[in-house]
Parts: structure tokens; C-alpha cells; sequence
């Protein structure tokens, strides 16, 4: 007979033995013994509490309560969901935190420690649901909106209860980065590898082995799917810029070349299309375009593409304001674009097609050293006038089928006036002197001295990307002082003085070993700048012309000389 039953009987016969004659009174007996052995057994699990009761595979629950003990093992202390195994995070007296197992299901949840089990309660089970995806259709590296449901609170990545897999999103299969995650809405980005398909949502599994432990190989619960249409991905470059301004298109599905219904439109104006293929487009900003939507319009298809800004050419600065020809005179500013993108190729430096673009200075066309979007380097050319700076940005309106051009036009934005200088000499000294003295010439308007050493020949750059071989030649030079003909080496060059040495060349030795050469000793001085002109059709250039100032006669001595045992040196034999 269980003990509990034993005890009842021997209460029974004492009672009626003592009591006979109050037989009402045993039943009270009983229940006065027996219901504090039943309290105390409920009252170490009374008062459990699942929070939440309701959540998707992988989230944490926690059980509060009384009475579950320490911890031994995970064998010994199990929370079961149904049948199915929790992994347990957490055991207190008072508290247990398990995450959902994959395969439970909406029921019961026991807690097990040792041969003893207790119903915490009942615990439903949600599964992830995707109700919208937003946009439907988009790109790689947009930002996808999802809405929904029992997404959980995290992706898992940075929650330190996850120990193994990482809730996520997949589109067409392939993982999306995560930038937020919530319960009912995830923001993820379109990877650059993703292609049109379905979008899922999966929340990886936290499951114990089966002894308990951690961890069972992740799986996960799916979300059901939403089809995503991906558009191939188009990169735009440049997205701001002046008119004229080369705009390629790189992406693919473009088509083999351009049909007449096709075109690129700035803000709705059509653009000239200078290059369609079917992975790349080449268009220049049209002439009158304004900043708004890229739109590519294939037949009756268009899709945005960007927003493009246009900007407004603006000179702010001229240096210097003065000079004499062949001075290099920049143009300070914003929005001046690229010089040479009027061509078809994707890449400026290829074709250097320049269009329309140009610097005038008091009308007559600069040539162009070097075009920056801040900044432009000119040389003030031979038939420079004094007059207004003017930087000219060309543009075009394309024919009805896109190609060029139904409108050239121009886009002019003014530096300063710019005023011609002459050079003037007031005085030189001595005006006699041997070889390799130093002659200083004094006046005004000489300008900055540009060595003969600059690579200063006009087609250099354009040569160098065509392989063609370079020869700078002998007269590379813009500015120069001459004796009788002859170029002297340049100490030093300001706009109002000239340090000169007399020059060696002819003067002595040629020909006749240690004979001064007297029909070169007298001469004028002169100093002269050179500059070239653009030609008709605007290419470059002209033969360089000199501007020349005579200082006056100029005699060489025959002093500085090499000492008359110069050309009997033993390293001086046989070169006579």
C-alpha cells in the first residue's frame, strides 16, 4: 500500500475509536493532513510563466518561476516544446531561457530536471510571413523594403544569445547585406550579383544536440516567397556637369546599336548619342538641358537611370591680367567641364575631339595648355588683342533620330579683360663684354621666362597617346635674348630685368683651334617673345611669330677665352 494510504486507514480507526459518536468530524481530519502535502508539492512550480508565449523559431523564451533548481547538465535539465528539445541558454531557480527549436510546433511547453516535469504553459509557434516587397522592380545596390510579420527582433548578427547561424535574406538566392531588422520590416541592399527572382526570408535554427548541448548543424525556417524583378545594373558617370558634357553609360541589354526610337533624355530633352552599344552608351548633355531624371528610352520602354545636375559654367579669376604673347595666362572658375569630350569614345583622352569649346582673349582664339573643371591654362597667342577673356563651352540639339547635331550653340562665361603688353628696353649694361659676362637689360612688359627646355611644342600629348615619335627640334623657345643672332643663356628673367651671359657659340674654336671669331663679336641685342596662332579650323597652330625689341649694338670681347695651352692637353689631342 503506498505510504500516503497507510497513513489514511490508521487515521481513520483512531479517530472512530476516540470519537465514535462524532463520525461528521473525520473528513475535516483528512483534509487537514492531507491538502498542505498537495500544496507544497504544486508550490514549487506554481506561477510559471512563458514571455513571450507566442514567437518565431530561433527567438529566445524565458520561463520565470519558483522552484526549478540549479543546473547539473544539459541531460539532466531539458525543456521540451512538444516533444521536440530546446536549447537551453539559461538556468536559474527562478528563471530558464531556451530558443525556439525549428520543428516545434504550437502546444505545451515542459520543463524536465531530473525525473521531474512541469507544464510551463502553452507556446504557439509563428512562422515568418513577407507581405510586401518594395520597390517590386529595382536594381543592384538599391535598397529593398519588407514587410511583414514574426520576422524576430534581430538578424542575429550582433545578438550574443545567437551561437550559431544568422537569420538572413535571400534574393534569387544569393544573401543580402542587412542594414536594419525588425519584427515586421527588414531593409536590405540588392547584392551586385542578383538576378530576378524570389525573395525569402530565413531564421536560422539555435537546436541542441542530442545530449543537449549546443549545437545542432543550423537550418532554417522559410518565409514564404515574393518574386522581385532585378534590372540589370547601369552606372552613369559624370552626374553633374555643363552642357556638352560627355555622359556614358555603362551597364548591358542595351541593344545591339540605336534604333530611331531610341534615345538617352536629360530631364526629358533629348541628347545627341554619339555611341550605342549593347553594353555601353555614349550621349552629350544637349544644349538645352536642364538638371532632373537620366531617362534611357528603349522603343516604348523608358527607365530613370539617374539624376543628373547641370551646371553652369562661372569664371571668377585671371591671372595675370597683363602680359606679352607667349605668357601662360590661367582662368580661375567652376564648371568648366573637360575639354576634349566631344568625341564618341567613352574615354576623352582617345579621341581628343574638343567640339566648340575655346578661349578667346579680345577675340582671337588662345591655345589651350591645359582645361581642368577649376581651372584653364592658355598661351596668349601671336595676334592677341587687348580685350575681354572669354571661356565658350559648346553644345548641341540632336536631329529627330538622335544623331548630330539639328543646333550648335555655346555656353560663354567671361574671366576679366585681359591687356596686351609690349616689350619695352630702357637701358643695358655694359654694352661690352666677354664671353660669359653678365649683360642686365632693364625695361618693362618682358613677362615670366619660359625655359627652352619646357616641352612647349602644341601636339605633344596628342602624339605621345598615339605612339607617335616626339622631336622637340631646336626651337622650342618663347622668350630669348639674342647677340647678333646668337641666344644667350638666361640668368634670370623678370617682367622688368634680364641677367644674360654672353654666348660662346662661334665665337671661337670653330674650325681654328684657339681663334677668336671676330666677324660674330658685333651685333645687335635684341629680346624677343614667340607665340603661335590657332588656324582657321581651329586646330593648332601656326608657325611660331616673334615680337622683338632692339636694345642697341652689342659688342663681344675677346675675353673669356680658353688659356692657350688648352688644345695641347693630352685630352684635347685629336680633336683638332
Amino acid at each position: 500500500m503506498p505510504p500516503l494510504a497507510g497513513s489514511f486507514t490508521t487515521l481513520r480507526s483512531t479517530f472512530f475509536r476516540t470519537h465514535s459518536g462524532a463520525r461528521i468530524m473525520w473528513p475535516i481530519a483528512v483534509l487537514t493532513l492531507v491538502l498542505p502535502m498537495f500544496a507544497w508539492s504544486s508550490s514549487a512550480w506554481a506561477g510559471t510563466a512563458l514571455a513571450p508565449d507566442a514567437a518565431p523559431p530561433g527567438a529566445t523564451v524565458t520561463i520565470t518561476g519558483k522552484g526549478f533548481g540549479t543546473f547539473k547538465s544539459s541531460q539532466d535539465n531539458r525543456v521540451f516544446f512538444g516533444n521536440v528539445p530546446a536549447l537551453v541558454q539559461r538556468w536559474e531557480p527562478d528563471l530558464v531561457s531556451v530558443k525556439v527549436p525549428l520543428r516545434a510546433a504550437t502546444g505545451p511547453v515542459e520543463i524536465v530536471k531530473g525525473k521531474k516535469r512541469i507544464q510551463a504553459g502553452t507556446f504557439t509557434v509563428l512562422r515568418p510571413i513577407i507581405q510586401a516587397v518594395t520597390p517590386g522592380e529595382t536594381e543592384p545596390g538599391s535598397v529593398l523594403q519588407i514587410s511583414g510579420a514574426h520576422f524576430g527582433n534581430t538578424a542575429g548578427s550582433k545578438d550574443p544569445n545567437t551561437m550559431f547561424g544568422v537569420n538572413d535574406v535571400l534574393i534569387s538566392g544569393v544573401p543580402a547585406r542587412v542594414r536594419r531588422w525588425r519584427d515586421d520590416r527588414i531593409e536590405v541592399e540588392v547584392p551586385a550579383n542578383a538576378a530576378s527572382g524570389d525573395v525569402l526570408v530565413r531564421l536560422a535554427s539555435s537546436d541542441p544536440l542530442p545530449d543537449g548541448s549546443c549545437c545542432a548543424p543550423v537550418e532554417y525556417s522559410v518565409s514564404n516567397a515574393v518574386a522581385l524583378s532585378v534590372l540589370p545594373s547601369i552606372r552613369v558617370d559624370p552626374l553633374t556637369g555643363p552642357v556638352g558634357t560627355k555622359v556614358v553609360l555603362f551597364g548591358k541589354g542595351f541593344g545591339a546599336g540605336k534604333s530611331p526610337a531610341d534615345a538617352i533624355l536629360f530631364n526629358g530633352r533629348p541628347a545627341t548619342v554619339a555611341q550605342w552599344t549593347d553594353q555601353l552608351i555614349v550621349a552629350h548633355v544637349p544644349l538645352n538641358a536642364a538638371s532632373g531624371p537620366i531617362v534611357i528610352k528603349q522603343g516604348s520602354v523608358e527607365r530613370t537611370v539617374g539624376q543628373f545636375a547641370v551646371r553652369m559654367p562661372k569664371a571668377t579669376g585671371l591671372s595675370p591680367a597683363s602680359a606679352p604673347i607667349g605668357s601662360l595666362l590661367r582662368i580661375t572658375g567652376e564648371n568648366f567641364g573637360f575639354y576634349s569630350e566631344s568625341g564618341a569614345s567613352p574615354f576623352a583622352f582617345a579621341d581628343f575631339n574638343k567640339g566648340d569649346n575655346g578661349v578667346e582673349i579680345g577675340g582671337v582664339p588662345a591655345i589651350i595648355y591645359r582645361w581642368h573643371d577649376d581651372k584653364i591654362d592658355v598661351w596668349i597667342p601671336y595676334s592677341v588683342k587687348s580685350g575681354p577673356v572669354v571661356v565658350k563651352r559648346g553644345a548641341t540639339v540632336p536631329k529627330e533620330d538622335g544623331t548630330c547635331c539639328a543646333e550648335r550653340g555655346l555656353v560663354t562665361t567671361e574671366a576679366g579683360i585681359f591687356s596686351l603688353v609690349v616689350p619695352q628696353v630702357e637701358s643695358f649694361s655694359p654694352a661690352t663684354a666677354g664671353l660669359d659676362e653678365v649683360v642686365t637689360i632693364k625695361g618693362s612688359g618682358f613677362g615670366n621666362f619660359l625655359k627652352t627646355t619646357e616641352a612647349t611644342q602644341p601636339g605633344l600629348n596628342e602624339g605621345g597617346h598615339d605612339f607617335a615619335p616626339i622631336k622637340l627640334g631646336e626651337n622650342v623657345s618663347r622668350s630669348e635674348v639674342l647677340f647678333n643672332g646668337l641666344a644667350g643663356m638666361i640668368v634670370s628673367w623678370t617682367d622688368t630685368e634680364i641677367k644674360v651671359r654672353v654666348p660662346r657659340r662661334q665665337m671661337f674654336g670653330i674650325g681654328k683651334m684657339n681663334e677668336f671669331v671676330t666677324g660674330a663679336i658685333a651685333g645687335p641685342l635684341v629680346v624677343r617673345r614667340g607665340s603661335w596662332d590657332l588656324l582657321p579650323d581651329g586646330a593648332c597652330c601656326t608657325q611660331k611669330q616673334w615680337v622683338s625689341v632692339e636694345a642697341g649694338q652689342f659688342t663681344i670681347q675677346a675675353k673669356g677665352l680658353p688659356d692657350p695651352g688648352y688644345f695641347n692637353s693630352p685630352d684635347q689631342k685629336g680633336r683638332e
